[in-house]
């Protein structure tokens, strides 16, 4: 059975049981499955011995169709730039690994970001083909991310997430309102934003019941511009680029909100000013606090 490759899990893919005609080959199946994968990646990947079943069994190119079983394979791409910034471990032990995360780099493998992304590169590294990442920040973020080891005790710190007993403090730069008191508390019922000209996954604040809080409070005022603090106490998708967006003060260098532009933000001499800067919450297996902080630093120009 296929394990972790160069750091790289497994890919999975349910064959459907209905329309058993309508492929000839799993391989038929597979290339109108991923219209963006050309036949002969899936050839190769195959020759390599890197597509199973769910059993073990090879896929070959010219194996039949056979629908509700599942194929595992992995993902490889032609090209892959290096992102030219590393990340730093903070601390690691039996179950826990604190990584501070630079601008840019990815927590996880997704669309043209493979071998570089925080968990891919660790798992090179370290040789932890179970590590997890227990939550995530986005690619444009830079700051702290807590992986899980091992599987026996993954479950305990993913808990602290699901019951929000971990505190997160943020840190951004962005414009300065003297209109605004505070510190405030930003409430709002936030949504995948499907407007026309909005690209995949933009979120947008909407009428309903609240479903998005921050609190909000100035550290350092410069000029036009100031740095913040930013303490979610809910999770959702950019919620602090929205909630701050919404406040007419969005985030220097977002390349999301208010203007999207075709990479998000992909100008390293102008990342997206908002750090993850500290987290700290009560060990489940130990009992005891524990707090990190990023090496990071967002500075007022």
């Amino acid at each position: 059975m296929l394990t972790v490759k160069n750091g790289v899990g497994l890919s999975i893919v349910g064959l459907p049981k209905d329309d058993l005609d309508q492929w000839r080959t799993i391989t038929d199946f597979l290339v109108d499955r991923f219209p963006a994968i050309p036949r002969t990646t899936w050839l190769k990947r195959m020759a390599n011995g890197d597509v199973e079943d769910e059993f073990g069994k090879p896929v070959t190119p010219d194996r039949p169709y056979q629908g509700h079983i599942r194929v595992y394979y992995y993902r490889d791409l032609a090209v892959e730039e290096r992102i030219p910034f590393d990340e730093v471990i903070l601390h690691q032990d039996e179950h826990l690994i604190v990584v501070d995360k630079p601008h840019f780099l990815p927590v996880t493998p997704s669309g043209k970001y493979l071998q570089e992304t925080v968990l891919v590169r660790l798992k090179r590294k370290l040789g932890l083909d179970d590590l997890v990442p227990i939550h995530r920040i986005d690619r444009d973020t830079a700051g702290l991310v807590l992986f899980s080891v091992q599987p026996a005790t993954r479950d305990a710190y993913q808990a602290l997430f699901r019951d929000r007993a971990v505190h997160k403090t943020y840190e951004a730069i962005a414009p300065w309102r003297a209109d605004l008191n505070f510190p405030l508390v930003r409430e709002s019922r936030i949504v995948e934003d499907k407007s026309e000209g909005r690209g995949f996954m933009t979120q947008t604040e909407v009428e309903g019941l609240l479903n998005a809080l921050t609190h909000i409070e100035v550290l350092e005022i410069k000029g036009n511009f100031a740095r913040y603090q930013l303490k979610p106490v809910t999770g959702k998708r950019h919620q602090l680029r929205v909630h701050m967006h919404a406040l007419g003060i969005p985030i220097q260098g977002d390349g999301i909100y208010p203007v999207l532009t075709p990479e998000g933000q992909s100008d390293y001499d102008n990342p997206l000013q908002l750090l993850a800067k500290a987290i700290e919450w009560v060990d489940p297996i130990s009992g005891k606090v524990r707090r990190y902080e990023s090496q990071f630093e967002l500075k007022l120009l």
